[in-house]
Order: C-alpha cells, then structure tokens, then sequence
C-alpha cells in the first residue's frame, strides 16, 4: 500500500504511542507526538489514525423515549393490569440470581416467580405464556424501563396480543408501588430469611410461599381476604372489563 511505505514514520510512532496508552483518544494521541517533536499536522495523523481503525468507537447513552406519568389506579378485576419486576439475590456460596416477578393488580394475587442467573427477554417471554395459559392475558403491564422490557421481541409479543405496555418514568419506582410493596414481603420473608446453598431451593421455598401469600395470606387492602379468595369473590359478581387505550 503506497500509503503505508509513505507515512511508515507516522504509522510506527503512532502504533507504538496507542500500545502503551491504549485508552487515549486522537487528539492525547496528536499532543504527545507534537511534545514528542512530531512536525506531523492533525489532518495527517487523523488520515493515518482512521487508515489504522485507531479511533474508537464511544459509548453513548440510549435515550428513552418520553414516558408519561401512568395514574396508579387500582382496577378491581383480574387481568386488568399485571405489574412486572425483577429483584437479585445471592446464593450462599456467592453466585448471584435473579428473579423475575409477575402480580396481578386488581386482586394483589402473585402470579409467577422466575427463577435463574439470568432472564433475558426470550426467557420473559416464555413466563408469561405460561401464565397467560392458564390465567388468560392481561389487558396492560406495568414495567419500568429495563432492557429486557425495551427488547424489540418483547414489545412486538405484547402488540402481536394487543397488550398495553405501561413504562414507568425512570427513576419512579414508587409509579409501580404494589409490586414494589410485594417485592418486599417476598425479600422479608423469603430472601432474606434463608441461607440459599442452590437455585433448586430457592425455586422450592418460592413456590410455597407464592401459594401460601395467595391462599392463606389475610391481604388489609382485600377487606382482610386472601387474594384468591377475593379474586374467587370478585368474578361471581362481575363482568367482563375493557380498558381504554
């Protein structure tokens, strides 16, 4: 390449700069050189740095689209709105878990805790087409704003079911206050109340408490009733709700 034999000198003296200070943008990289006593002007290093695929590439930012403030109205009636979350825990011989929590707002009733080191947006996918087979599907969701809620197979599942996607504003945990509430009774008494030595027993313990909390749990904001009691209570009377996009 005539380019290469023609600017060998630049080439060398700017290899050789960018292996020992493999962090530093161009214009660190042109300063020193001119310290150095380089007579090389800027538009010829950056021909050469750009020529190398020297220049890195920088991190941005994703920017959110605007997100309104959802009104946290408690709709009585199941499958109107589920609120989704995630929590972290570790087990005791360091390994780190995630747990991916599903409750039905209208009825305060728990509907799924997923379990495992990881839960990518295919994984809560798949959640929720379990529970949607035997519950049936939500008419919204309740979701901050992590990745697995931006991914673009997520958003397409929940339009493909006509299913409202309610983003929280970031930094506004307290816009989707019941799960959060829920997430604590769920630390309190489970996370934090164990030694977890594996996932298995994690899975286990959760399982029981999931079924306790909706069964047997007297719920102060149900008028004292279990959440599958009231739930149970409510579809006897009620019919069927459409929400408003």
């Amino acid at each position: 390449m005539d380019w290469a034999r023609r600017d060998a000198p630049v080439i060398a003296a700017l290899t050789t700069l960018v292996a020992a200070k493999s962090r530093w943008g161009f214009w660190k990289c042109w300063g020193r050189l001119r310290l150095d006593g380089h007579p090389w002007n800027h538009k010829r290093l950056w021909r050469v740095y750009c020529q190398l695929r020297l220049n890195l590439p920088r991190r941005t930012k994703k920017r959110l689209p605007a997100r309104l403030r959802q009104p946290l109205v408690v709709i009585p009636h199941p499958n109107a709105v589920w609120a989704v979350d995630f929590m972290s825990d570790t087990l005791y011989g360091g390994r780190r878990f995630r747990t991916f929590n599903v409750l039905d707002e209208g009825v305060r009733e728990g509907l799924a805790i997923e379990i495992d080191t990881s839960l990518p947006a295919e994984r809560v996918i798949r959640v929720l087409e379990q529970v949607v087979s035997w519950r049936g599907q939500p008419q919204a969701i309740r979701l901050d704003n992590g990745p697995e809620f931006l991914a673009d197979r997520f958003v397409t599942w929940c339009a493909e079911r006509a299913i409202q996607l309610w983003h929280i504003q970031p930094g506004k945990p307290d816009q989707n206050a019941l799960i959060e509430r829920y997430n604590r009774t769920y630390r309190t008494e489970v996370l934090n109340a164990y030694v977890f030595e594996s996932l298995d027993q994690v899975r286990a313990i959760s399982a029981d408490w999931l079924q306790s909390y909706n069964e047997e749990r007297p719920h102060d904001a149900l008028a004292g009733l279990p959440p599958a009691a009231y739930r149970a209570q409510l579809e006897a009377r009620s019919s069927p709700l459409k929400l408003s996009p």
